[in-house]
């Protein structure tokens, strides 16, 4: 593991190591990652189990170790899965508008913006551990 930037913050409900985690309700709260919607922004070290209101170090910056919840390849940006767990990003494909009356600038498929955790650093498929480089952003 080669993380340069880690956070102590409160699991404001039980957290597993090498878990994706997200915003809480609260300042300085974690929760882990529910949605690719979520604003994912760190990874739960090797030891970072906590349970509900205990403190927990989050990596916020570098490669991570993150559990995998799902197939994902080498350079994929990968999100979160309902657990917490590594997926690859769906990311975000644009369908063209073929209305009869075409309006320029018309919402054609609107959907909430994804929001990935970093790029995968190997192939890895559920239950792996696989290093991430961290660096959250949108689709």
């Amino acid at each position: 593991m080669n993380p340069t930037l880690t956070k102590n913050f409160v699991a404001e409900a039980a957290i597993a190591a090498n878990i994706i985690v997200k915003q809480g309700t609260a300042d300085g709260q974690v929760l882990a990652g529910a949605a690719d919607t979520d604003f994912i922004f760190g990874v739960t070290g090797e030891l970072g189990a906590a349970a509900a209101n205990d403190r927990v170090d989050v990596i916020v910056a570098g490669i991570a170790e993150i559990e995998v919840g799902g197939a994902i390849n080498r350079g994929d940006p990968v999100t979160t899965d309902a657990n917490g767990k590594a997926v690859a990003s769906t990311r975000h494909t644009h369908v063209e508008n073929t209305a009869a009356a075409y309006v320029q600038n018309a919402v054609t498929n609107a959907a909430s913006a994804e929001r990935i955790i970093g790029f995968a650093m190997v192939n890895a498929v559920a239950g792996d551990i696989a290093d991430v480089l961290l660096a959250p952003s949108l689709a």
